[in-house]
């Protein structure tokens, strides 16, 4: 992808542990949103744990960052939930090469000279973290709302001007 690719292109970014239950809830989405990505301007990779790793890819000037990852329990697990994060790292925020929290994330590439894009979230409630593989019934049964709501956002953001 070139340089102007990606200041116009989205980088969709799957995060949790998927030894810690539903915790691997956005690298199990992202396993079901890569394969469907056609458009040049967009990629989906799985960071994992990689904070550092997604920070250092975030120099590259994208766009728009979708997170997908498992977001707190309201009560619901299962919920999908779709919303602006704030990017913000005006507070103080440890650095670590292996977190994965986005405002550690986003403290990073502050670190590294850069500016975070525009970043959307495709959050999941989770259920459980428990120490183990797999997702909690409630969780698995969301991943497909949660690819078609990546799938609608990345739409949305690559339809050509003036369509709508």
């Amino acid at each position: 992808m070139s340089e102007g690719d990606r200041t116009s292109g989205i980088l969709i970014a799957g995060i949790g542990n998927i030894f810690l239950g539903d915790d691997g809830f956005g690298p199990e989405v992202v396993r079901h949103v890569a394969p469907a990505i056609t458009d040049s301007r967009a990629r989906a990779v799985d960071y994992g744990i990689r904070g550092m790793h997604l920070a250092y890819d975030l120099l590259d000037g994208w766009a728009l960052l979708v997170l997908v990852d498992a977001v707190p329990s309201r009560g619901r697990p299962g919920t999908v939930h779709i919303f602006e994060a704030n990017t913000d790292n005006s507070g103080p925020t440890a650095v670590d090469a292996h977190a994965m929290d986005p405002a550690a994330v986003f403290a990073g590439l502050a670190a590294l000279g850069g500016h975070p894009p525009r970043t959307v979230v495709v959050g999941c409630e989770i259920a459980s973290v428990a120490e183990g593989i797999g997702l909690s019934a409630p969780v698995a049964a969301a991943v497909p709302i949660a690819v078609r709501a990546v799938q609608t956002v990345v739409a949305g953001r690559l339809a050509p001007a003036g369509r709508g």
